[in-house]
């Protein structure tokens, strides 16, 4: 059957079912020949035993000579008479014959040895015949009635031909609907090849589904979520690439204005140092809008999140806060840690709810004056990192979590991407992220479930 995969649908389908129809007219023709070879030997059973009851309700009291019946075929209005339908002989009980239908009859030998049917030959005659031997009830007289085994047999095979014939007959006819009904049902599928054919890679329209067999509806509707997926991945590639190659052209610049200083400074060395100080200040800058941008790139292509578990927040804060104590401490800001429910856990990944964590720390840690203190409070619906600097004003509030966009009169360096990665985190665990200011003065950043 392998070459049959190199052939289109249509032809395969159009070939299995010709093998498949003469199959079934096979079985059809066999089944049906063995049920009306039982059903007219049942009939002419009947007929010959019925025959030979007539036979032996004769007065044999007349019977003197062998008086032959019919000679030849006769031609009978409306039909034929066949001389192998029937043929008897009467004999007397110690085997002379007294009486046949002058035709085969009187070829019938005398081989009485039940009474009932059997099978045997007549002379002249090497056919085999179905035979029933009856006494009659004074027990003088041996009836016997035959029919031809052919006779019965090619009543049949005349009956299951003219029965199958006509379906053999209309195959060609049923192959050429089959083939007309094939290039009908596939004409949507030809289209949709067209139209994948003719289709851009970036392109997000849908693939219409209308007037597709039911069996194929699964895998359009499964090309369009892939092509959905497809563009979403190409904006993503897209807005990456213009992202970065519009962030990292100034510190760029920078980095070559310090390196371009540091040369021309190799003789005074105080304003070398000054400017290597400053190129591996603007190094780490571009580091972080390096990483910061992978990053968020990274999470908007997960659509869901593997290898989650069940996390304990509290454990999760304690942790983010010790690994950003260091830092703070050096910036004079005193980090305070509040667990009011000790008990609340989560489903997500460590590694990303660490991270959110972490950027919410050194927001609060980079743009706090110093002297400041930042706590972190956990209650069973979400958690809080405070601090208690000046705050931003309402129009900037209104755009925080932009990526890119920094409230005005930052002097601490930034891309403007860590809440933008907070709030994307947030998503992804079916969280809520929400800044605002401090009734009492300073920035809180609200992350509730």
């Amino acid at each position: 059957m392998r070459f049959l995969r190199h052939l289109s649908l249509r032809l395969r389908l159009t070939l299995l079912f010709i093998v498949l129809t003469l199959v079934a007219w096979s079985c059809a023709s066999f089944i049906a020949w063995q049920q009306t070879s039982h059903k007219l030997d049942k009939l002419f059973d009947t007929q010959q035993m019925l025959f030979a009851k007539r036979l032996s309700a004769m007065d044999f009291n007349e019977l003197h000579v062998i008086t032959p019946q019919l000679r030849t075929k006769k031609k009978i209005k409306h039909g034929h008479l066949d001389d192998d339908a029937l043929a008897f002989a009467i004999y007397t009980s110690d085997g002379r014959m007294v009486l046949n239908d002058g035709d085969n009859g009187q070829d019938i030998p005398y081989s009485y040895r039940r009474e009932g049917f059997d099978d045997g030959r007549i002379n002249n005659d090497d056919d085999e015949w179905r035979l029933i031997w009856i006494t009659t009830a004074d027990e003088k007289y041996r009836i016997v009635v035959g029919q031809e085994w052919d006779y019965r047999q090619e009543m049949a095979l005349d009956i299951v031909t003219s029965q199958l014939a006509p379906w053999l007959v209309a195959l060609p006819l049923m192959v050429l609907l089959l083939i007309l009904l094939l290039s009908r049902e596939l004409a949507p599928l030809k289209k949709l090849t067209r139209t994948l054919q003719h289709r851009t890679p970036g392109s997000d329209e849908q693939l219409s589904t209308h007037g597709v067999p039911g069996e194929v509806r699964p895998l359009v509707d499964a090309l369009n979520q892939l092509f959905t997926r497809s563009h979403n991945m190409i904006l993503r590639e897209r807005r990456f690439t213009s992202d970065a190659a519009h962030e990292l052209r100034s510190p760029l610049t920078a980095l070559k204005v310090q390196t371009e200083v540091a040369q021309l400074s190799m003789d005074d060395p105080d304003s070398r140092v000054k400017a290597l100080s400053q190129l591996h200040a603007g190094i780490d800058r571009a580091t972080r809008l390096v990483e910061q941008l992978l990053t968020l790139s990274r999470l908007d292509s997960l659509a869901e999140l593997d290898d989650v578990e069940q996390l304990p927040m509290g454990d999760l804060l304690q942790s983010s806060v010790m690994d950003i104590y260091h830092p703070a401490q050096q910036a004079g800001i005193e980090l305070r840690l509040h667990i009011n429910a000790p008990d609340v856990t989560r489903r997500g990944q460590a590694l990303l709810l660490g991270l959110l964590v972490r950027n919410l720390l050194d927001n609060a840690v980079r743009y706090s004056p110093r002297g400041s203190t930042v706590d972190v409070t956990l209650n069973a619906h979400g958690f809080t990192v405070q601090d208690n600097g000046p705050g931003i004003s309402p129009d900037a509030l209104a755009r925080v979590g932009e990526r890119f966009y920094r409230p005005p009169g930052q002097d601490e360096p930034g891309s403007g991407l860590g809440l933008s990665i907070v709030q994307r985190i947030a998503t992804l665990h079916q969280m809520h992220a929400e800044f605002s200011n401090a009734p009492a003065g300073g920035f809180i950043a609200r992350i509730s479930w």
